[in-house]
C-alpha cells in the first residue's frame, strides 16, 4: 500500500527527511508509552555502554513483543516500503528516553558514520511515544546535508552525550540552519542514513520517549568483517547478507535474551573492527 505523496517521497530525496507522518493512534502511543516505562525504566539511561553491555533500550524488539509489534507496524513499513522496496530488515533500533530536565543532549552526527552498511539506503524511522518539540528536545536536521556525502566524526567523552562514543561531526555546523522535527504521539518522520541531526537537553514539563528504527532493504549489506543479524519485516530476503533474528515469544524468556546478547556481542565487535566508517566508504 503506497502511504507516502509524491510530494513527501520528494521531499525525502531532495531534503534528506519527510515529517510528520502518521503511524498509529495518540490512544495506541499511549499504551507504548506505558509498555517502555514497563519494561525499560530500569535500564541504563544512556542507549548503549561503552564497553558493549546490553541495554533494554537498544534492539528491544528482540526482548519484548511489544516492540516487536511496534517495528512492524504497517503504516511505518508503507512509508519505508516506498523509499527503498518491499523486501524490509530491521537492522538496528534504540530506545530514546530523556527525561523532564534532562541535561542528555545527541551531537551532530549522521546514523551511517558507524554502522557500516553500503550503500547508502538505511532509512531511521523515528516514533514518537510522547511529544517532541525543541522544548523535550526534539531532533533537529539540516536539510540536504544527506548530499554531502559520508562526512568525518570524531569520539567526545562527555556524560550528557546520548550517543554511546559522543561521535560528533568534526566539520563547522551551522545550526542555525536546522529545522525541528515536531511530532506527537502516534506520528514519525523518516531520514536519510547520511542527514546530519542533532537534538537539546530536555527544558519541558514531560518526558520524551521515542524509538529510532534503522529499516534497510535486504541488499545492503554489512562491509566489515563480522557476520550481523537482523530481523526480516517484511517481503523476503534472498541476499542473506544478516543472520535472521527470531521474534520474543514472552517478555525476555531465556531464548530471547540469548538472541539479544548475541545480536549486540556482534554489534559490537563490527564497531571496534571498524571505528570509524568515515574510513570504509
Amino acid at each position: 500500500m503506497k502511504m507516502l505523496s509524491e510530494s513527501e517521497a520528494g521531499r525525502y530525496r531532495d531534503e534528506g527527511y519527510v515529517f510528520p507522518l502518521q503511524a498509529f493512534s495518540a490512544e495506541t502511543a499511549a499504551s507504548y508509552r506505558a509498555a517502555v516505562e514497563r519494561t525499560c525504566a530500569d535500564a541504563a539511561p544512556r542507549p548503549a555502554t561503552l564497553t558493549g553491555t546490553p541495554s533494554y533500550r537498544v534492539k528491544p524488539y528482540l526482548l519484548f513483543p511489544w516492540a516487536a509489534s511496534l517495528v512492524r507496524t504497517a503504516s511505518i513499513l508503507d512509508a519505508v516500503e516506498d523509499l527503498i522496496g518491499p523486501d524490509i530488515l530491521v537492522y538496528h533500533t534504540t530506545l530514546w528516553w530523556k527525561t523532564k530536565g534532562s541535561p542528555n543532549r545527541v551531537p551532530w552526527h549522521q546514523d551511517g558514520t558507524y554502522f557500516g552498511l553500503a550503500p547508502h539506503e538505511h532509512v531511521t524511522a523515528w516514533v514518537a511515544l510522547s511529544t517532541s518539540n525543541p522544548r523535550t528536545g526534539c531532533v533537529r536536521i539540516l536539510p540536504r546535508s544527506h548530499r554531502t556525502g559520508q562526512m568525518a566524526h570524531g569520539d567526545h567523552r562527555d556524560s550528557t552525550l546520548m550517543l554511546s562514543r559522543g561521535q560528533t561531526v568534526q566539520a563547522e555546523i551551522d545550526a542555525a540552519r536546522a529545522v525541528p522535527v515536531v511530532l506527537r504521539p502516534g506520528e514519525f518522520s523518516l531520514h536519510h542514513t547520511l542527514a546530519v541531526h542533532a537534538s537539546d537537553p530536555n527544558t519541558g514539563d514531560d518526558d520524551r520517549i521515542g524509538i529510532g528504527i534503522s529499516y534497510i532493504p535486504t541488499r545492503v549489506r554489512h562491509v566489515g568483517p563480522t557476520r550481523l543479524s537482523a530481523t526480516l519485516v517484511r517481503g523476503r530476503d534472498g541476499y542473506r547478507h544478516f543472520d535472521p533474528e527470531p521474534s520474543p515469544a514472552a517478555d525476555l524468556d531465556a531464548a530471547a535474551v540469548a538472541v539479544h546478547q548475541d545480536s549486540n556481542a556482534r554489534f559490537w565487535q563490527a564497531s571496534r573492527l571498524i571505528p570509524e566508517m568515515a574510513r570504509a566508504h
